[in-house]
C-alpha cells in the first residue's frame, strides 16, 4: 500500500516564486490610492501563505478601509492577466518531478490565494495536466485547513499529505489532520514536519 494516496501542494514558495511579479503589481496598486510604493521582495515574500487581508495588516496597516478595497480590486483585476502571460519562477525540476509523481500519485493544489491565481499558474507554465483538482481561499472563503479537508473529501482521499513552506501551511495541516512535508527551499521556517525537502526533486524519494 502506498504511504499517501494523494499529494496536495501549496503554490507560492512550494511550486513557484511569483513575488517579483506580484511586488510590481502591488506597488502600482498602492500608488493608485496615494500610498508610496515602497513594497519590496523581502517584505512581500515574508507574507506568502497569508490571506490578502493579513498581508494588508503587515505591509500597510495604516491604509484605510476604502484604500484597502481599491488596492484589492486593482490587484485582483491585473494580477491574473499579468501572471498568466509572464508567470513566475518555477523551482528547479518542478515539471520533471510532477511528471514522475503523477505516474503513481494523485496531485492537487490548495492555496490561500485569490480565485484565478492558480489558473494563471497553470496557463503560464502548462502544468494543469498534472493536477486533478485544486482549491483556494478566494473561491471558497474557507481556511487552508478547511480547503485541504475539502479537497480530500471531494476526491475520496484517505491518506493525503500536504507539501508547503510556511508555518501557516503546517498549522493548516494540523487543522486538517494530515501529515506535513516541509519545502525547505521556500519562504518560511518550520520546526515540526514529517519530512523535509531541500530541493523540489527530493519529493520523489520522500513520497515514493
Amino acid at each position: 500500500m502506498q504511504k499517501y494516496d494523494g499529494v496536495i501542494f501549496d503554490l507560492d514558495g512550494t511550486l513557484w516564486d511569483a513575488v517579483k511579479s506580484v511586488v510590481s503589481i502591488w506597488n502600482d496598486a498602492l500608488e493608485s490610492v496615494g500610498i508610496e510604493p515602497t513594497l519590496n521582495y523581502d517584505e512581500l515574500s515574508k507574507c506568502m501563505g497569508l490571506l490578502i487581508d493579513q498581508i494588508f495588516d503587515r505591509v500597510i496597516p495604516f491604509a484605510t478601509k476604502e484604500q484597502r478595497a481599491k488596492i484589492k480590486e486593482r490587484c485582483l483585476s491585473t494580477e491574473q492577466d499579468y501572471l498568466s502571460v509572464h508567470g513566475g519562477e518555477l523551482y528547479d525540476s518542478v515539471e520533471e518531478t510532477l511528471g514522475k509523481l503523477s505516474e503513481s500519485h494523485r496531485l492537487f493544489i490548495v492555496s490561500n490565494c485569490q480565485d484565478g491565481y492558480i489558473n494563471a499558474f497553470f496557463t503560464a507554465h502548462g502544468l494543469k495536466k498534472y493536477f486533478e483538482d485544486y482549491e483556494c481561499a478566494g473561491r471558497t472563503g474557507k481556511s487552508k485547513g478547511e480547503n485541504i479537508r475539502l479537497i480530500a473529501e471531494r476526491n475520496g482521499l484517505e491518506r493525503p499529505v500536504y507539501v508547503g513552506d510556511t508555518i501557516s501551511d503546517y498549522e493548516a495541516t494540523v487543522e486538517a489532520g494530515v501529515p506535513f512535508i516541509f519545502a525547505k527551499y521556500g519562504f518560511g521556517e518550520v520546526e515540526h514536519y514529517e519530512a523535509a525537502a531541500e530541493r523540489f526533486e527530493d519529493l520523489i524519494e520522500i513520497i515514493e
